[in-house]
């Protein structure tokens, strides 16, 4: 009898995961005619099942995206509260950059649940500090200005996700609980975190009044060129328990897919979703890791949320679409599709907002 390291499921053979086949009628998100697909679905830097990155197509892509860095932006972050306070129901969420928010939610026993998404403060996302790609926009807050933070979400194991040095230095001040998709927990223990679990898609853990629920994500994940495939990607549902409850959702990196739908089934319509929008372009090499921004309101429809935070955006230079771009398409998809801007929307780098459920 053959031992596999991972459970077998439709998203893993026991030692690779891989994305679900897409259904024969899936049909693409519908596009406002200023923004079509011109993508071409047999270019892409992501293969098939069971191989990692394609080299060449991967370093053509990075080292072209490279070239054109960006200028430093220096505009001050919002003056955000990360100790507003909060009655049940409530939800406030801090924009920090790129994936990385802060999440506080009120528990009954009075006490205010921490959560960060994704954390990384580093100047660069790459295994090494003197080159990849390096942001152009500093965090919205410096890891010395948080709060103590009780729980950290981790989607992938991709460097703009995975921060080691980000993680060490959670870990030693608060050593806070992570929760990630299988496979990861080996990268983690190296920042010296102890304590983690590891979740398959549609696993569940009670931590305090909160339930953490792995979701599933269209992507891949690989931190070299020898590890494609080793870890899994996903989201994450948080739900409180009690009366009233909330729900928020936090997708990590993803394409389009029926997952939004079926999250939605599964879990019902979360509260507020934080969902991607940028690093799309040229959508021939990124259409099947990362929704656009119109995807992303397709997604934002499909899951029924009432309110949506946009993510993965103008902080480092991973992809070829202008600064701003993602943010312009999103408003005018939006207006297009009927929806109101405040419906779906970033916050300012910085901002603290918080939403009644």
């Amino acid at each position: 009898m053959v031992r596999h390291p991972f459970p077998l499921s439709d998203h893993c053979t026991g030692q690779l995961f891989h994305n679900t086949p897409l259904p024969p009628d899936w049909a693409q998100a519908p596009r406002p005619p200023q923004w079509p697909d011109d993508a071409n679905p047999e270019v892409t830097i992501v293969p098939g099942r069971k191989r990692g990155l394609r080299p060449l197509p991967f370093l053509r892509w990075m080292l072209s995206t490279l070239s054109e860095q960006p200028e430093r932006i220096v505009d001050p972050p919002a003056p955000g509260d990360v100790h507003v306070p909060l009655a049940l129901g409530q939800i406030s969420v801090t924009f920090i950059g790129h994936d990385t928010f802060l999440l506080r939610l009120p528990q009954p026993d009075g006490h205010v649940m921490t959560v960060l998404t994704d954390p990384i403060f580093s100047e660069r996302c790459s295994p090494v500090s003197f080159f990849g790609p390096k942001r152009f926009r500093a965090p919205a807050l410096k890891l010395m200005d948080l709060p103590p933070i009780d729980l950290i979400l981790v989607s992938h194991c991709h460097y703009d996700h995975l921060d080691l040095p980000s993680l060490r230095a959670l870990g030693r001040r608060d050593n806070p609980l992570v929760i990630t998709p299988i496979g990861n927990g080996d990268l983690i223990r190296k920042a010296g975190l102890k304590r983690i679990v590891e979740q398959d898609w549609w696993e569940s853990l009670r931590f305090g009044a909160i339930e953490v629920t792995c979701t599933p994500a269209r992507h891949f994940a690989q931190r070299s060129l020898f590890d494609g495939g080793c870890r899994l990607w996903g989201g994450f549902l948080l739900r409180t328990r009690g009366k009233p409850s909330c729900s928020m959702y936090f997708a990590g990196d993803s394409a389009h897919g029926p997952h939004w739908h079926d999250i939605r089934e599964q879990l019902g319509a979360p509260d507020v979703a934080l969902l991607p929008i940028g690093a799309y372009a040229p959508r021939s090499a990124l259409r099947k890791v990362h929704v656009d921004p119109v995807e992303a309101v397709a997604a934002f429809r499909a899951l029924g949320a009432r309110h949506g935070v946009a993510m993965h955006f103008d902080t480092f230079p991973l992809s070829q679409e202008p600064m701003g771009e993602a943010q312009r398409c999103l408003a005018e998809t939006l207006a297009w599709a009927g929806l109101a801007p405040e419906s779906f929307a970033p916050l300012v780098f910085g901002e603290t907002r918080v939403f009644e459920v």
